[in-house]
């Protein structure tokens, strides 16, 4: 049994910002499989898929461990089997990073499911920043048209991998 998760905020005011690209691509993958967010477990929302589940923990984002540390002890599964997908202020918007394991960086929720379940392979998917803006503010800001375009790309890309990743096929670092 593999866990995906995808970061966000439940809220839907958050549905189309910098923050929810987890939840998007989760979204994403599940559309492409014709899976749906039919169940609510361990304080998030599931689909269910052959061999993997998908959630999007409905915490909000800096409480996100709470829900992984259910979902790994309700599903009993090792911390190898749980791919975190979230934004990533500090790679180049649309470009993905797989880790293993790792720390957390500057990303709150992953910071919180470090702190409460441990280091997890993640998925993280290039928000790039806006200097311009507080990192709060950019990160809850809409993504404009011109960089849903990309996001959208990079949906393609992380959807191949999180695929690998439920195959087992998917167990070395990469950036793409």
């Amino acid at each position: 049994m593999k866990i995906i998760v995808g970061l966000g905020n439940p809220d839907g005011k958050y549905k189309n910002t910098w923050h929810n690209l987890g939840f998007n691509c989760v979204d994403f993958f599940a559309k492409k499989n014709n899976l749906k967010f039919s169940t609510k477990k361990c304080r998030a929302e599931i689909a269910k898929g052959d061999g993997y589940i998908i959630a999007k923990p409905q915490t909000y984002m800096n409480l996100s461990g709470d829900s992984v540390y259910e979902l790994k002890k309700y599903f009993k599964v090792n911390l190898d089997d749980i791919l975190i997908i979230l934004d990533d202020i500090d790679l180049t918007k649309g470009k993905i990073r797989f880790r293993m394991s790792g720390s957390a960086g500057t990303h709150n929720g992953l910071r919180d499911i470090v702190n409460k379940v441990g280091s997890t392979p993640r998925l993280r998917i290039g928000a790039g920043r806006d200097s311009s803006l507080d990192l709060k503010d950019y990160v809850l800001s809409n993504i404009d048209e011109e960089s849903k375009i990309i996001i959208a790309k990079s949906y393609e890309t992380a959807t191949e991998l999180i695929q690998k990743f439920i195959d087992g096929d998917l167990c070395q670092d990469t950036t793409i």
